[in-house]
């Protein structure tokens, strides 16, 4: 990693409309204990360094950017090679949009910051656990996330909407994962119609974004712990904004689509990390 400067963007993903790794080969300990290698490295490294930061005020949007990337170059010295398409759909809006995706594994959750943050300002939907977890939920809640509970369905629309809507107007995209919760298989039955309830009623356009992110992998006791797959591809595809007609039906089944097929294809070619 290129050393940490305040108020600087890392610009690893300001490469134009896609960014792919280069040859990546894994050494021996990284491939015969993945798991071990990556998440000494990951939890001495970056977490350390942004919650550090965070507990003293000082997690802003340049250091956020600075700890994704570096999580995204953990999972490359794994042989883990990234394949981001259509980052130009990222700024091709005017203002402020909402980002629509599919939610497979805790990795969009660091290195989405790193790809998106530097061509303009974004936040997250998460879950309340997330903010109130020891060390690392100072670093979410640095980043005035729109908050839910997983638990009662129109409270948590109620609070997509108006979070979300306040956001947007202070000109802050978002990232919304309309899955009930993380999933290496696409179900359309659970992909609920939240983000573009959001984009309608906030009227800005939505980005769809499909990721394949199961070379981490969930884990059965933790989910956020799950077991690294060394060698497995990191992917990424932003497709064009789109506006939101009437109820917002055809474009609710557009992007699920979307994703659907693209993952398919994904998977098809890479396999899957279960």
């Amino acid at each position: 990693m290129i050393p940490h400067v305040d108020g600087v963007f890392a610009t690893k993903f300001l490469s134009g409309d896609f960014y792919r790794s280069p040859v990546l080969h894994a050494g021996p300990f990284r491939r015969m204990f993945p798991s071990l290698s990556f998440y000494s490295r990951l939890f001495l490294g970056p977490l350390r360094w942004l919650c550090r930061r965070a507990a003293k005020g000082q997690c802003d949007d340049a250091a956020w950017v600075y700890a994704s990337v570096w999580v995204a170059e953990l999972m490359e010295s794994m042989g883990c090679p990234i394949d981001v398409q259509g980052m130009d759909a990222v700024t091709a809006a005017d203002g402020p949009c909402l980002f629509v995706a599919n939610h497979m594994s805790t990795l969009e959750t660091f290195m989405l910051p790193g790809m998106i943050r530097p061509r303009r300002p974004v936040t997250f939907v998460v879950k309340k656990s997330l903010t109130t977890m020891p060390f690392f939920g100072a670093v979410m809640r640095s980043r005035d996330p729109i908050v839910v509970n997983r638990v009662n369905p129109r409270e948590d629309l109620a609070a997509v909407l108006e979070g979300g809507v306040e956001r947007l107007k202070k000109g802050i995209s978002i990232i919304v994962f309309p899955q009930s919760t993380r999933s290496v298989v696409f179900d359309a039955q659970r992909f609920n119609s939240i983000g573009v309830k959001l984009a309608r009623r906030a009227k800005v356009p939505l980005v769809p974004l499909a990721l394949k992110t199961d070379a981490w992998g969930q884990g059965k006791k933790i989910k956020e712990l799950g077991p690294i797959k060394a060698g497995m591809a990191i992917r990424y595809r932003f497709a064009k904004p789109i506006r939101v007609q009437g109820q917002g039906k055809e474009e609710h089944a557009a992007v699920s689509e979307y994703i659907a097929t693209t993952l398919a294809a994904w998977q098809e070619k890479d396999g899957v990390n279960r």
